[in-house]
């Protein structure tokens, strides 16, 4: 008798935990699930719109890989910022969640500070950056003027500076957000006893940080690692608002080609399959990224 109505009761708590999971399971259904597997569908037609989708095949993946002009380079350019940006802003992240635990004074003014660059909209900062590398009245070319820079650095006006001065802003950004608290977070859950007894053994501060720091809070580096590339892959609106493109297409990163495919000449068709081969390209860099963390990520408790 007692184990029918644990039975009944524990239907009824079901039910209702299902009831209330029902709004979010219709929203990712249809907001999230929907859109995607459509997208899918979309990839392999030519839709503009305003007109029926008309089934290509594998037309519009033919023509990305050998006949848009674009295609490669674009995705070259991506991989190259992203191969710069990202071990720069893991790097600073880094320093300066150690920095900030260190227990100095002021430590929460300092980690605050750090802090609300990302808490700045990105349109806001990038146009802040815009006025500070203006190469007539930019406060960076007067100041590196002084040490023997160019006094009219182009920064983002030409092609051959465009990408390293959006890598620049992009670091003002990332190196006091989440990447740097979640470093920060991991530094402070490495045992004292390690350090001790390092310190006990004779080790000195760049082996304390190799042997014990590194290996300790390596989960947050290939974490951190892993969002990093695909935050760098997608980058879109700092490249958008600072150059759109410029000049001469030298910062057409990938996701502007997407999106001027997709959302200014209505090639949703094409757009899809520039989309979904983004995300083949995204999923085996994480794919390659756990592989190999095998052979350096540390899991307490683990082989």
């Amino acid at each position: 008798m007692a184990a029918g109505v644990e039975t009944v009761v524990g239907v009824r708590q079901a039910l209702w935990g299902y009831t209330f999971l029902t709004p979010w399971l219709l929203g990712l259904i249809i907001f999230t699930v929907g859109p995607i597997l459509f997208s899918l569908y979309l990839s392999f037609t030519e839709y503009d719109v305003l007109s029926p989708a008309k089934w290509v095949g594998l037309s519009n993946y033919e023509t990305a890989f050998r006949k848009d002009a674009l295609f490669w380079p674009s995705l070259w350019r991506t991989f190259y910022y992203a191969v710069v940006s990202v071990p720069l802003g893991l790097t600073m992240s880094l320093l300066l969640a150690m920095l900030l635990n260190q227990h100095l004074l002021g430590t929460n003014v300092l980690r605050t500070m750090y802090f609300l660059p990302s808490m700045t909209p990105a349109v806001a900062t990038v146009l802040i950056w815009l006025w500070l590398m203006n190469p007539q009245i930019g406060i960076l070319n007067l100041v590196l003027s002084k040490f023997g820079f160019p006094a009219n650095f182009p920064w983002v006006h030409d092609r051959r500076t465009v990408i390293p001065s959006l890598i620049i802003m992009n670091l003002w950004t990332t190196a006091g957000s989440n990447v740097m608290l979640i470093f920060l977070a991991a530094l402070q859950g490495v045992p004292i006893e390690l350090y001790e007894a390092a310190e006990i053994d004779g080790a000195g501060s760049w082996p304390r940080f190799w042997h014990v720091t590194l290996p300790m809070i390596s989960p947050a580096v290939l974490f951190n690692l892993v969002l990093g590339i695909i935050g760098a892959l997608q980058v879109f609106t700092t490249a958008f608002v600072a150059s759109q493109g410029g000049p001469a297409y030298g910062s057409w990163f990938f996701a502007l080609h997407i999106y001027q495919q997709a959302f200014q000449y209505f090639r949703m068709g094409y757009g899809s399959a520039l989309a979904w081969i983004f995300l083949v390209v995204v999923m085996v860099l994480t794919l390659i990224n756990l592989k190999l963390s095998d052979r350096w990520v540390y899991y307490g408790g683990g082989v």
